[in-house]
């Protein structure tokens, strides 16, 4: 009778019990049908136990290595270990010795997704913060759109899971769920909106103007008194819908002109606080992994995720306004943290 592949679960299970019965490893070969060897071998790995883990020496790293791996690191973002050993002439190292090294002065993260910046843009950011260095941002309301999808930013999650706990199921669409855009504002401490982007409406000029009239005009900006309108400086990105000739008239003609309408430099996302109030929103409706059925339901979590965030996480903020005005300046027009 020939080998056969490993013993199953049941089958070390049947070994188990024939034993009790106190039937030889010869009699449960046969009443198994597997090899005698296979039985014997997993009877006498069963009574000496499971092999202590030896951990082994790590290959010794001196002082001038380590200082040549930190250089290497930080000139090298997001290489593999090997790479960035190789690169320091350094062989021999497991990969665990390598990753434990790292860890000390580096950690493990993803690209981060940005427009790219040339020398213009970093020309125009700059003049862009001397303009607004002196501005009161109390009175500018910062504006942007949101598309928030029913499983998530990636469509998966990960996370911490107890041992012998099975992980949750996350739905697979075969194609996509679709989404829900938002629009909202912030300025001060107050949140305007969130306000839902009809569905299926693509905006262009036109709808976007007619959104902005059903939404923000009518249910918050007439609502304020004329000293608040006179001051209020409104801040939109260059979105082909917003910087268009035939939006920046209609604007102009709802009294947000000249001053009152806020240049924006090109690829500057990290200038604008709204998008952490995005950020903010998307880890409270995606936490633990959370998924959506339908577009209601997740437009329902936006709501409600937006109603939890206080006054003085907005007023935080825009009250750093400035100091990302002076980052970017002492970047010399580059990207700042947010």
């Amino acid at each position: 009778m020939g080998q056969k592949k490993d013993l199953t679960g049941s089958e070390k299970s049947k070994i188990v019990r024939y034993l009790a019965e106190g039937c030889s490893s010869l009699k449960i070969a046969k009443l198994l049908k597997r090899d005698h060897r296979t039985i014997k071998r997993f009877i006498q790995n069963s009574q000496q136990g499971r092999k202590k883990r030896v951990e082994k020496p790590r290959r010794k790293i001196t002082a001038h290595e380590l200082r040549k791996v930190k250089r290497a690191a930080a000139k090298m973002p997001l290489a593999t270990s090997l790479a960035i050993f190789q690169s320091c002439n350094i062989t021999g190292v497991p990969k665990s010795t390598r990753c434990a090294i790292l860890r000390d002065m580096a950690e493990v993260r993803k690209a981060e997704r940005r427009p790219p910046l040339n020398k213009t843009h970093k020309l125009k950011r700059q003049d862009w913060a001397k303009k607004y260095l002196k501005t009161d941002f109390s009175k500018v309301l910062w504006t942007d759109e949101m598309r928030v999808s029913l499983d998530g930013p990636d469509g998966w999650a990960r996370g911490w899971i107890g041992k012998g706990q099975r992980a949750p199921v996350q739905l697979r669409r075969q194609q996509g769920g679709g989404g829900v855009l938002v629009w909202a504002g912030i300025i001060k401490d107050e949140l305007v909106g969130p306000f839902r982007v009809e569905d299926g409406v693509k905006l262009n000029s036109q709808s976007y103007c007619q959104f902005l009239e059903d939404t923000f005009f009518k249910q918050w900006y007439r609502k304020k008194s004329a000293s608040f309108k006179k001051n209020m400086i409104f801040m939109q990105d260059n979105a082909p819908s917003h910087a268009s000739k035939y939006s920046t008239a209609w604007l102009a003609r709802k009294g947000i002109k000249e001053e009152k309408l806020m240049t924006w430099p090109p690829c500057s996302p990290d200038l604008n606080p709204i998008e952490n109030l995005w950020s903010i929103i998307k880890c409270e409706i995606y936490k633990e992994g959370k998924q959506y059925t339908s577009l209601n339901s997740v437009w329902e979590a936006v709501v409600a995720a937006a109603r939890n965030v206080d006054g003085e996480q907005i007023k935080t903020l825009t009250e750093s306004m400035d100091g990302r005005l002076l980052s970017v300046l002492a970047k010399k027009g580059g990207y700042i943290g947010r």
